[in-house]
């Protein structure tokens, strides 16, 4: 497709701001503390935004409509713990963080476990960003393709470069401020579209509810082969279930608003007790209608086409067309110029303000938690800010060469090696926080053993969906539960460990004790 005048005027303008903004907050960073934390000055209302900013990505603008379109709103029902959970890091998690200056979650790790388990949990956490990076480039440039016609590579490198020089000029307050800026885009994004669904409609939004109502188009229950099934409310770890679905949610974002440094770092940059509170329910009040936004425009278009049938749709609905062509398909198809340039704005923002994110959290922890507490530990912060700068410019090159491998690759290999190492890496952290903070026991073994334990542990279940082991080696759990059985095996097996020992001591020291005594008497006389 090629855009409009008008279309490329929105765009442009759109970019020239964002790209201005990461510029000129570069003026003022000269510390580390500036760059990381942005002088730990932020206000709540504009943490919360960048925190949405941070969760959102091409999956809130791609996959949630495809899903609701395709089958129900099923995807939608973990998200509806983020409050529970956001409660847990407000009560437990920020006030630690706020209390005791910290810069990055994994100090934290070393406080409670030791040196060896902070640098491990921060390692982690660069490998991990790596991928996800790398792969919402890759979803951004299939998006560019699809709507304006240019070549995924030239995407790609674009698309990093863009998002990678301003945020390595502009460190921590440009993310914070363009992500802001890209979140209300998104939604403004979000609502043209819907407007635009809502005027071909006949009935408009109600005719939406009439159709999609008897459908069962607004359940919550598993689809299977386009057919809705009743929801279930059961405890199962071989089928999903709403009762199993909510859990899963809970752990993902404990995880999230726990031990992932893109949140943390929002909670240590805030002015104040109050505003670091006041980010985290900003978050919650704009994240829910917002997913639950995404979810109703892909069940209005489905309406939409139940009323004007077309190829396209019919064909994502009979499986021939993976259902994350539907929004691209829809801007080219029925958007009228110059709104075609500003839902591309949308997208683009769902993608960048998850990148610039994971790029500076990315360059803290690495410098934080493994350069200045391995390598280099009594340089100067001068040096720290430098090596702050190469490290965000190492993770844009990383993110670029990442999505290129992705876009070379000719079959799913690839992306299912990414899959597995980051599930295989990044389980149980929460087990090992929930440990730390709600127990005093346990030390660097007992949390080294439930990291063993758990890996191996990830690495069965993921064996065996993989097809490496024979059927009666697998384990008979659903893989979409590898995470919740992972940190419930950590904290278990840690604390179980920490608390033997514990006794062992008691014992040994209660044995020691009368001859001990004996022997002091003895003397005396």
């Amino acid at each position: 497709m090629q855009l409009s005048v008008l279309d490329w005027l929105v765009l442009g303008g759109y970019l020239l701001l964002v790209f201005g903004l990461g510029l000129w907050f570069s003026r003022g960073n000269g510390t580390t503390e500036r760059y990381f934390l942005g002088g730990r000055g932020f206000p709540g209302w504009a943490l919360g935004l960048s925190l949405v900013g941070t969760s959102i990505s091409s999956v809130t603008f791609l996959a949630y409509p495809a899903d609701a379109f395709k089958s129900n709103w099923m995807r939608f029902l973990p998200t509806l713990m983020l409050p529970l959970a956001v409660w847990w890091a407000a009560r437990y998690v920020l006030p630690y963080f706020r209390a005791s200056g910290a810069t990055t979650a994994y100090e934290f790790l070393e406080q409670r476990f030791g040196t060896s388990v902070r640098v491990y949990a921060a390692a982690v956490f660069v490998i991990a960003q790596w991928v996800r990076l790398a792969t919402v480039l890759w979803l951004l440039a299939l998006l560019l393709q699809q709507i304006i016609g240019l070549p995924p590579t030239t995407a790609i490198i674009c698309a990093g470069l863009f998002v990678g020089i301003y945020t390595v000029a502009g460190g921590i307050e440009a993310v914070v401020w363009t992500d802001v800026i890209q979140t209300l885009t998104l939604m403004l994004g979000g609502v043209v579209c819907l407007v635009v669904v809502l005027q071909w409609l006949p009935g408009g939004i109600m005719q939406v509810f009439e159709l999609a109502w008897p459908a069962h188009k607004l359940s919550v229950g598993d689809w299977q082969q386009g057919n809705p099934q009743p929801v279930r409310w059961d405890l199962s770890l071989t089928t999903k279930t709403g009762t199993m679905l909510l859990l899963v949610g809970l752990t993902n974002w404990l995880t999230e608003y726990t031990s992932n440094q893109n949140t943390v770092q929002r909670f240590c940059a805030a002015r104040s007790d109050q505003a670091a509170h006041r980010a985290l329910w900003v978050c919650v009040a704009t994240s829910l209608p917002l997913w639950a936004f995404y979810m109703f425009l892909g069940t209005a278009l489905w309406a939409l086409f139940q009323v004007m049938p077309q190829p396209i749709p019919d064909a994502i609905l009979a499986g021939e067309i993976k259902a994350e062509a539907l929004i691209p398909w829809f801007i080219n198809t029925y958007l009228p110029s110059g709104l075609v340039g500003l839902v591309l704005a949308a997208a683009l923002a769902a993608a960048m303000s998850s990148q610039d994110s994971g790029i500076n959290a990315i360059s803290t922890v690495a410098v934080t938690d493994l350069y200045k507490r391995l390598v280099r530990p009594h340089a100067s912060d001068r040096h720290y800010l430098k090596a702050a700068w190469l490290m965000s410019s190492v993770s844009t090159l990383m993110m670029i060469g990442g999505a290129l491998l992705l876009e070379r690759a000719t079959t799913d290999t690839l992306q299912d090696v990414i899959y597995l190492l980051t599930s295989l890496l990044g389980g149980g952290l929460l087990g090992l926080y929930v440990l730390g903070i709600r127990s005093q026991r346990g030390g660097a073994a007992a949390a080294w053993c439930g990291i063993g334990a758990t890996l191996l542990f990830t690495a069965w279940m993921l064996a065996g969906r993989q097809g490496w082991l024979p059927g009666h080696w697998q384990l008979p759990f659903d893989l979409y539960y590898v995470g919740l059985l992972g940190n419930l095996l950590l904290f278990t097996l840690s604390y179980a460990l920490a608390t033997l020992a514990a006794r062992r001591r008691n014992t040994a020291s209660r044995t020691n004790q009368p001859a001990h005594q004996h022997s002091n008497q003895g003397s005396i006389k």
